[in-house]
């Protein structure tokens, strides 16, 4: 009885809390890229040929992923699924502009895309009614009570996949666990990570279903054939050493801005790649560059007229096709202040020397599993220009890095076969 009050009371509240971020909505909405044709789907409001798509369907999964790092693992694990059952109705949701318009290029034809519900019980209820899906799977952290309890309503199995808990997350879970806990009880199966992310996931919610499989970007592809990003349009035809931050955050890219002119004078070759993860910072990145004195283009706008310094990667879904053209890669949200990371298994599937902050949060057993095989380089913002210098004055020194991180992750593949055997 206690928890269907705080349920009515947070279905009460969703509105208000709605209103408060309702402005924000709106800026990422106008000025994010991306898929926005369909946004009006957020709110239960569909097409009317996927109306009569639906009439006629029933059954199959629905994965719900967030953005572009999840929608690229949950297309992964689509691969998969359609291996071991082509007919297999698959449908794949996202929240943000961009994971839509990764999701809407790369998703395999017979899956449908759409967007995901604001968790408004009504808005979440019509979801349901007109997907007639057997089981939901939901990627990492998104946790919307009505979207858990809509499902059991149904009876649609419910997973929570690839998840993963930080400290700081299950301090504030514990602290509203009469909340949180009986929300996790629901889930047929939380697959876990690590068993450091079952752990927590437990300390929140002891009569949970975690079992630990793995972390799905381990399994990440990359396809040998990918063509990098052709540097010489911007840096001349000329040998160039390139530098790229990826996935940037505000103060990273004045902290690569100096490194970068700190070490021009000792490698005439190098060029700098600034890639943010928020693709409309890029007139504020611009005027970064602009103040320090730098020659630099940006991707999204203009092709150089002449060879530049550095390149402005305010694009979206190609951060990949940068990273492999990169010959060291220092990942953003792990400087400057930031401390949760982002995704390094990627540069290192490329074999590249891959630079982050000390601590990177949300990918502790991933950062565990690089440093124990020397395979990624730890650093301090004031310790950033050294630890570059140390790989691009040592090339071997740099490839070593890179193949012990990519024959780290290798290593440690499996967790896609687990999680559909659970699935």
């Amino acid at each position: 009885m206690f928890f269907k009050i705080i349920i009515l009371l947070y279905d009460l509240l969703l509105p208000f809390g709605f209103l408060a971020f309702l402005p924000g909505l709106i800026w990422k909405l106008i000025f994010r890229p991306g898929w926005k044709k369909t946004f009006p789907e957020r709110f239960a409001i569909f097409s009317a040929d996927r109306l009569n798509r639906w009439r006629g369907e029933k059954g199959g999964i629905w994965l719900h992923a967030v953005s572009v790092g999840e929608t690229m693992i949950a297309l992964s694990l689509i691969r998969k699924l359609l291996e071991a059952d082509s007919g297999r109705r698959i449908i794949l949701s996202t929240t943000t502009t961009t994971g839509q318009e990764l999701a809407r290029n790369k998703a395999p034809e017979q899956v449908q895309v759409i967007y995901a519900p604001i968790d408004f019980p009504w808005t979440v209820a019509r979801f349901f009614r007109l997907l007639k899906v057997d089981e939901l799977a939901i990627f990492e952290t998104e946790i919307w009570p009505n979207m858990i309890l809509q499902a059991k309503k149904r009876n649609v199995r419910l997973a929570l996949v690839n998840a993963r808990m930080s400290d700081h997350s299950s301090r504030g879970y514990r602290r509203f666990g009469f909340f949180f806990a009986p929300l996790l009880a629901k889930f047929d199966v939380i697959a876990a990570q690590s068993k450091g992310d079952a752990d927590r996931f437990l300390a929140v919610s002891p009569a949970a279903k975690v079992t630990v499989t793995g972390n799905l970007k381990f399994d990440q592809f990359i396809d040998p054939a990918l063509e990098p990003v052709d540097f010489s349009a911007y840096f001349g035809a000329g040998k160039s050493s390139i530098l790229i931050g990826a996935s940037t955050h505000p103060g990273e890219e004045d902290l690569l801005i100096r490194t970068f002119k700190a070490l021009k004078p000792d490698f005439p070759a190098l060029r700098l790649v600034l890639a943010p993860r928020h693709a409309e910072r890029g007139s504020e990145v611009a005027a970064l560059l602009k103040n320090g004195g730098l020659s630099f283009a940006r991707r999204s706008v203009e092709a150089a007229s002449a060879p530049v310094d550095v390149l402005l990667a305010d694009t979206t879904g190609e951060l990949v096709k940068l990273m492999k053209g990169a010959d060291v890669v220092v990942m953003g949200k792990s400087f400057a202040g930031q401390d949760g990371g982002h995704n390094p298994i990627e540069p290192a599937l490329l074999g590249k020397p891959v630079v982050t902050g000390e601590k990177m949060s949300n990918f502790r057993f991933v950062m565990k599993v690089l440093s124990d095989a020397g395979g990624v380089v730890r650093t301090t913002d004031a310790g950033l220009t050294a630890a570059v210098a140390g790989l691009l004055s040592d090339p071997e020194k740099a490839a070593g890095i890179g193949e012990r991180g990519r024959t780290a992750i290798a290593v440690n593949c499996g967790a896609t076969a687990k999680l559909i055997g659970l699935l």
